[in-house]
């Protein structure tokens, strides 16, 4: 039975119970889990297991291989083994807000600069975003700094559901969610959403995300555009930093 994945409800959580339900060399699976693997550009979480007779390992990676795949440091602890894992949060949390500052930021190109998202990459310390576009002056950086710290004091929610591919297809606008991008596997989707300006207006951003977020974009701090790189003739890399 695949593992429960605790992340996608809760991304706030830091600490869970589990049960190891298999061993592969190193590598556990648990019967659920707060451990996000690595994936949509998002690292994996680290953090201990521990068991009840006080012994601790190290999670150094964490796969999703059809299951989820800790990597411990060493000798496993055997099947049926009741651990407590616990996330080390500094982590998670700026993986959380540079996933979310990502979405704020793939919105503001498509709406003023009409550039679409082709890939990003996140670490705990920066980021960057590549998008279809010619070339950004440092006067547009400038402008999309100024604009994403707006949406940051806003405060606005950040909420995710899942929906039906086909429904989610149908309905939303595929450019913004990204859905077209998805593998033809995945059937269900979850959708990620940042609020509009009230609660009146639509979201100001809709995208398909399997990675975790901060519940309000004050969470994010403070943001600062550092730099673009040529990525070919027609991409664009953007460069940011958060500050607390």
């Amino acid at each position: 039975m695949p593992s429960e994945p605790l992340y996608f409800e809760d991304t706030a959580r830091r600490s869970f119970e589990a049960t190891v339900a298999s061993v592969a060399g190193d590598r556990v699976v648990l019967d659920r889990t707060c451990f996000y693997p690595t994936g949509g550009g998002q690292p994996n979480d680290t953090g201990t297991l521990r068991d009840d007779e006080g012994r601790e390992w190290r999670v150094t990676d964490v796969a999703k291989r059809g299951e989820i795949l800790h990597t411990l440091d060493g000798d496993p602890p055997d099947p049926g083994t009741a651990v407590t894992g616990e996330l080390d949060w500094d982590r998670r949390r700026a993986h959380m807000r540079y996933h979310t500052v990502q979405h704020l930021l793939s919105a503001v190109l498509l709406d003023e600069y009409d550039a679409e998202t082709t890939g990003n990459q996140l670490y705990d310390d920066h980021a960057h975003l590549d998008c279809a576009y010619d070339r950004f002056e440092r006067s547009d950086l400038d402008a999309v700094e100024s604009r994403l710290n707006e949406l940051v004091a806003d405060a606005r929610p950040v909420r995710w559901h899942v929906m039906d591919r086909e429904v989610a297809e149908e309905s939303l606008d595929t450019a913004r969610t990204r859905i077209h991008l998805l593998p033809d596997s995945i059937t269900e989707v979850r959708i990620v959403e940042v609020a509009g300006a009230s609660d009146d207006d639509p979201p100001f951003d809709r995208t398909a995300c399997a990675g975790t977020h901060v519940a309000d974009t004050a969470e994010i701090g403070a943001v600062e555009v550092t730099g673009r790189r040529t990525q070919g003739a027609t991409e664009e890399r953007v460069e940011f930093v958060l500050r607390e």
